[in-house]
């Protein structure tokens, strides 16, 4: 197994034996967010309705330039929930969405607007390009119906890094209203109201505040959020049903996952004494930095280049040596203490190692060590891709 006995200031130690998860959430957590979840605690307590109140305003607190003008809605369930209950809550049964889809997660947006019956229009950029500003524009200049745009912030398939900021600025020059799956990015990757307006955000306790799966959270425009009555599909993913009953009461409208809303609150303390979003924004990047030196070291290449490669995971083609095995790759690497992804390219064979998470730049270059001993196992001489792959974007 990897050497654990690591020191960093924003960093624990994990459990003796547990592996490091280089995955895009679940993540490693910290040893504080486990021990938070040994209490139980009351839905209709004031304490946990207190925690539930602090969550939220700690959660608004991270959009820079907001002024006031945002609600958080927590909603139960995994990232997919809260995208489903800002896509039903947010766009009338008249709505027209422009989805900007560059991977899985952009897909799996149209396929939930195609299920709860709501018109869309799609630009499919492939596996790993970014949907661009001058394309959106040209899209909503041609079709004056279309109300709304949606865009993945972090596309995770790729790793790659969606440019919002330009996009919101032509999404509100031309009077659209923007909605943001920052599923992946929110609390490591800075967003401003000002410069990427948008009227609703969505992202997941178990991602870059670094909580455990178990709930998910919609950022709104509060005047949004006002109008939304009624549109929803679905009684239990209805905001603003659940903005409303935590405004008169303070109380979730069913069942909350208070254990995992408790690891929260001690993910958000630690986020805080790191640095906010400036703090982990820097972690993340050191983590990708020496993973994808020492990975391209080895031969391996990544999928992105240049401004796209988010600090989030990064996509490795696979190697073209005939005696590369993915699934043994991926054993050999869990026999070490690190269990990576697989790859969700349709054009070529990939995998993926994620740099969130309870992970720093010395963790990393343990991963490195551990993919050199893989290969030789393996009996890998080199882990270069086949000379046919799709060219990186730059």
């Amino acid at each position: 197994m990897v050497d654990q006995s690591h020191s960093n200031n924003n960093v624990s130690t994990p459990l003796c034996g547990e592996p490091y998860l280089l995955t895009p959430g679940p993540l490693s957590t910290a040893a504080q967010v486990k021990q938070a979840m040994l209490k139980d605690w009351g839905s209709w307590d004031d304490d946990f309705r207190a925690m539930t109140r602090e969550m939220r305003t700690a959660i608004v607190d991270m959009i820079e330039d907001h002024a006031n003008d945002y609600e958080c809605v927590p909603i139960q369930g995994s990232g997919t929930f809260v995208v489903e209950a800002m896509l039903g809550t947010l766009l009338p049964e008249n709505s027209h969405t422009l989805v900007l889809m560059n991977g899985a997660y952009g897909k799996r947006i149209a396929q939930t607007l195609s299920r709860i019956g709501r018109r869309h229009t799609t630009i499919d950029k492939g596996d790993y390009l970014p949907p661009r500003a001058d394309e959106v524009e040209a899209t909503l200049t041609q079709d004056p119906t279309i109300t709304h745009v949606v865009v993945v912030h972090c596309e995770t398939s790729s790793g790659i890094l969606n440019p919002i900021e330009e996009i919101a600025t032509v999404v509100a020059a031309t009077g659209r209203k923007l909605l943001i799956d920052s599923m992946s990015a929110f609390g490591a990757i800075a967003i401003s109201a000002r410069k990427t307006p948008f009227t609703a955000l969505v992202s997941s306790a178990n991602k870059c505040i670094e909580g455990t799966p178990g709930f998910g959270f919609a950022i709104i425009r509060k005047a949004d959020l006002l109008n939304a009555e009624g549109n929803c599909h679905s009684l239990s993913l209805d905001l603003y049903d659940q903005w409303q009953q935590m405004e008169r009461n303070g109380q979730w409208r069913y069942t909350p996952p208070t254990h995992v809303i408790a690891a929260f609150t001690a993910a958000l303390d630690l986020h805080r004494n790191e640095g906010g979003v400036c703090g982990r924004f820097n972690r993340y990047t050191q983590n990708r930095d020496t993973l994808v030196s020492g990975m391209k070291k080895l031969g391996f290449k990544t999928l992105l280049d240049g401004r796209w490669l988010s600090p989030i995971i990064v996509t490795f083609l696979n190697p073209a040596d005939k005696n590369f095995s993915f699934d043994h790759f991926y054993q050999l690497m869990k026999s070490q203490g690190f269990i990576i992804y697989p790859g969700k390219l349709t054009e070529v064979d990939s995998f993926r190692i994620g740099c969130i998470g309870q992970l720093n730049s010395q963790i990393m270059q343990q991963v490195v060590d551990a993919a050199a001993h893989s290969l030789n196992k393996l009996q890998v001489e080199h882990a270069g891709p086949e000379t046919s792959h799709p060219d990186a974007v730059l």
